[in-house]
């Protein structure tokens, strides 16, 4: 009877150890959500104003529309019992978009630095990539969301379940609270638009290439549960054996020159393949000019 009465103390004690983590877990992940910054955007050198709206439609082409929808509208971007729910944020001026209420400074601030009007992070839109955008790049985009038809649709606040705070405090989920790794006093410099190495470095920082190919691009386990090894962009791997066209080619259609059809949930080759030539030619020479490097599995 002794050792079952300690068996229970030790099982408690266990269950209780356990209950702490947890709550401290979820603890962490609720104030981090809860953080606010004081970031005053640094103004930009191309007026909002005077943005290209060519310029700005191409960039939603390639990523806002991925999320936000073909109308930019927002709606449910993933919605899981045991995790919870988020919807993509409505981008325009209609009813429920924050389109009506963001000032320039706000943009801004969102998609360069990953903060909202209130001062807490976004959730998901990649702003460590979109840090990376030039002036005339980003007032394009800013000019062209602005441009668009108003869409009355409300989009639910984002709700999280205690489980998915907790696998996001283990790190489950990778960055998502964009806000926590930018280097918000820091401007990265941004090279002349051509086909050569400079600029498409600038393009592989601003699409985000190594949030999932890893800082070296070569390779990398993404931190998403069942997403698959990101492969190797360097000569050292696969690349190697591929031409520019052969580049170009699995950009567009989603195929390599060896078959392999590109899973659009974790390579997102649709709206990367609306690249033009020429930006997709910058890319694989930037590419070309890495050091060969081992793939990377971790």
């Amino acid at each position: 009877m002794k050792i079952l009465k300690w068996i229970g103390i030790v099982l408690g004690g266990l269950v209780l150890l356990i209950a702490l983590a947890a709550g401290g877990m979820i603890a962490s992940t609720t104030s981090r959500f809860s953080k606010t910054y004081d970031i005053t955007p640094a103004p930009l050198t191309v007026a909002i104003a005077d943005g290209d709206l060519a310029v700005g439609e191409h960039w939603a082409e390639m990523h806002c529309r991925e999320c936000h929808g073909e109308d930019l509208g927002g709606g449910p971007f993933f919605e899981d019992p045991s995790i919870g729910y988020y919807d993509a944020p409505n981008l325009t001026s209609g009813k429920g978009g924050i389109g009506a209420t963001y000032t320039d400074e706000d943009w801004v601030r969102a998609i360069r630095h990953g903060i909202k009007p209130n001062g807490t992070s976004v959730f998901i839109m990649p702003s460590e990539n979109f840090y990376y955008l030039n002036d005339a790049d980003l007032a394009g985009i800013i000019a062209y969301v602005k441009s668009v038809p108003p869409v009355d649709r409300e989009i639910r606040e984002p709700s999280l379940k205690p489980f998915a705070k907790i696998l996001y405090a283990l790190g489950a989920f990778g960055d998502l609270l964009y806000a926590e790794v930018i280097e918000h006093d820091v401007r990265p410099s941004a090279p002349a638009v051509g086909v050569s190495v400079e600029y498409g470095e600038y393009l592989v920082n601003s699409h985000g290439c190594k949030s999932c190919h890893g800082e070296a691009l070569s390779g990398k386990q993404p931190p998403e549960p069942g997403a698959p090894l990101a492969p190797n962009l360097t000569p050292g791997g696969e690349l190697a054996a591929w031409t520019d066209a052969d580049f170009i080619s699995t950009m567009r259609t989603g195929v390599t020159p060896g078959g392999t059809e590109l899973d659009a949930a974790y390579m997102p080759w649709q709206g990367l393949g609306k690249m033009t030539d020429d930006e997709l030619k910058a890319v694989w020479m930037y590419l070309q000019a890495l050091p060969a490097l081992e793939t990377t599995t971790e």
